[in-house]
């Protein structure tokens, strides 16, 4: 019998979802390291699990290679090591590699991990991605600036998500946004050419450094552009059509990308910009499920349970999927204004016109704060066998709907 760890900081209603599917695996026990109770499991989940340690620090590698050998005093020998949380996937290589568990080395984590090394890769072995550099003083920072020009990207070299991600326009921006960040000797900041066109990404499950399956998504607009603008509500496609020869050139270079960041066995998120040239530039690569609610969005597409089958890869090096049957999007619903959610305008006209169209939402609710993210306070996901028509639906959707704040 299977035993397998799944560390999170907090027990999120991702965390528990992920626990749910593998422990919805045959024969397989679960044990939970987390800073949080058990307690913050929901019931039904929580019943499920084998065991729990609760660690100060889940960040902390020695803290959690001690925590699987208090579970494993209680559960057994333990088979795997895993975590969906971007900012774990350092630690839990380093906590592998001291108990001798399988999975990704600390080498490649740290590859994915730290975007200035992974752009560097990258680079070296020929791949298109944004010139960048690691900085610690201002005149760095002036020299890059005039090499590659306005406006830029400043950044943590350890982001996730568009964290702490900054565009700057001009030399005064910049020199803000260096003073903000702080940079020093040993804790540099990460400045990149902001790259201009269509942006996507590009999810792939990994078998033994062997792509079996990918998927992608195209964002309107921009995420920095949404986070700059708060009254854009932001959306996501995942098109029907998958294989197309328009994507080939994104598939060679992704594929490519991961066997040079060391990817072995699990689901990897990538983000990459169509240029208004049609060429194309990796962005940044996680070695971990994406977010934003595309696990549930894929699930849509193929009609089967996206998570359970991430797990069973994450166990079992084994993944199987369906046909995509639909295209699938998300609008996410920002609240416009100050204060909490007031009131929430436009859904009784979104049910009248596509109704019919929706298959899952999470509405924001009066009192709610904002979240101050480009996933706003709440989400619809559509779905049709069309692309064009859940294209059309996303925007005729962000026109109707208004969350008021107040």
């Amino acid at each position: 019998m299977p035993v397998a760890i799944f560390a999170a900081p907090v027990l999120s209603e991702n965390a528990s979802r992920m626990i749910a599917a593998l422990a919805g695996l045959p024969d397989v026990r679960v044990g939970v390291i987390s800073q949080t109770p058990l307690e913050d499991l929901p019931p039904p989940v929580r019943s499920q699990v084998a065991a729990h340690w609760r660690v100060a620090d889940v960040l902390d590698a020695g803290a959690l290679a001690d925590a699987v050998r208090q579970l494993g005093r209680q559960l057994g020998p333990i088979d795997r090591l895993i975590a969906a949380y971007e900012q774990l996937q350092v630690p839990l290589a380093e906590a592998r590699e001291q108990l001798g568990l399988a999975g990704m080395g600390t080498d490649a984590a740290r590859n994915f991990r730290d975007k200035a090394r992974m752009k560097s890769l990258l680079r070296d072995a020929g791949l298109p991605c944004a010139r960048h550099r690691l900085v610690t003083v201002h005149e760095e920072a002036a020299g890059f600036a005039r090499e590659v020009g306005f406006p830029l990207i400043v950044k943590p070299p350890a982001g996730a998500g568009a964290q702490a991600t900054t565009r700057v326009d001009g030399v005064d921006a910049l020199r803000a946004a260096l003073d903000a960040a702080a940079p020093a000797p040993g804790r540099p900041v990460l400045l990149e050419e902001y790259v201009t066109g269509d942006e996507h990404s590009f999810e792939t499950v990994s078998i033994d450094g062997r792509a079996v399956w990918h998927s992608l998504t195209r964002y309107y607009p921009l995420q920095l552009e949404v986070l700059r603008n708060p009254w854009i509500q932001w959306c996501l496609v995942l098109p029907r059509e998958v294989e197309e020869p328009q994507y080939d050139d994104i598939r060679h270079s992704a594929f490519r990308a991961l066997d040079v960041l060391g990817m072995e066995t699990g689901l990897s998120h990538m983000e990459w910009f169509r240029r208004p040239d049609g060429s194309i530039a990796i962005s940044e690569v996680a070695a971990r499920p994406p977010g934003a609610q595309m696990t549930t969005i894929i699930s849509r597409a193929h009609d089967f349970d996206f998570v359970a089958a991430w797990a069973r890869l994450m166990v079992f090096n084994e993944f199987a999927a369906p046909p995509r049957r639909y295209a699938v999007g998300a609008a996410y619903l920002r609240g416009q204004g100050r204060g909490r959610v007031k009131a929430i305008h436009g859904l009784d006209q979104v049910q009248l016109e596509m109704g019919s169209l929706v298959v899952d939402a999470r509405l924001p609710t009066p009192g709610q704060e904002p979240t101050g993210s480009y996933e706003g306070e709440g989400f619809v996901i559509v779905r049709h066998a069309e692309t064009a028509v859940v294209q059309r639906a996303l925007q005729r959707l962000i026109s109707l709907v208004r969350v008021e704040l107040g």
